[in-house]
């Protein structure tokens, strides 16, 4: 297993949240979690192995792609003064996710900054079922989408960490 279950820092002792907005918290938080420990004891080339070819697919490319998908929900909730793409368009956080430390410490502190951004934006909007201006979109649907991006993702992950060293992850 990836982590003892008795260890495992996703997961708490008490019971479950309590009301919606904490529960979609929790959720995104876990998977949040996982992605970073999917990720550690990487060094910079690990870090940025593709899949298989044609795929751009690595695990820093998903680094990147969620801090670019962070901003972009962002820009969903708050579209009067929106922020530009990170990484440029067609593919640019996949294409760009070269084995660069200083890459590597820069995708993270973007994932980082975005996730922190995008939270305040989010938690700034108190009424889940309010409409966002893109696309009359409801806020918890915002929340529930990125639950389900970081899960997705956290799939990928697994698998290109097993490409990686051979671990496997629950």
């Amino acid at each position: 297993m990836w982590a003892d279950p008795d260890k495992d820092p996703r997961h708490s002792e008490g019971p479950s949240p309590d009301g919606e907005l904490a529960t979609l918290q929790d959720f995104l938080g876990g998977y949040r979690h996982t992605l970073l420990m999917k990720c550690e004891g990487l060094d910079p080339e690990q870090l940025a192995r593709r899949s298989v070819p044609p795929s751009t697919m690595s695990l820093l490319g998903l680094v990147r792609h969620l801090a670019e998908v962070e901003r972009d929900w962002r820009n969903w909730i708050l579209p009067e003064n929106p922020e530009p793409e990170l990484y440029g368009a067609a593919d640019g956080d996949f294409e760009g996710a070269v084995a660069e430390q200083e890459v590597v410490e820069a995708a993270f502190a973007d994932l980082a900054r975005e996730q922190a951004a995008t939270d305040a934006a989010l938690l700034a909007c108190t009424d889940l079922g309010a409409r966002v201006i893109q696309d009359d979109t409801a806020v918890r649907e915002l929340w529930v989408h990125r639950i389900e991006e970081y899960a997705r993702h956290c799939g990928h992950a697994d698998l290109l960490r097993e490409c990686v060293d051979g671990r496997v992850g629950q």
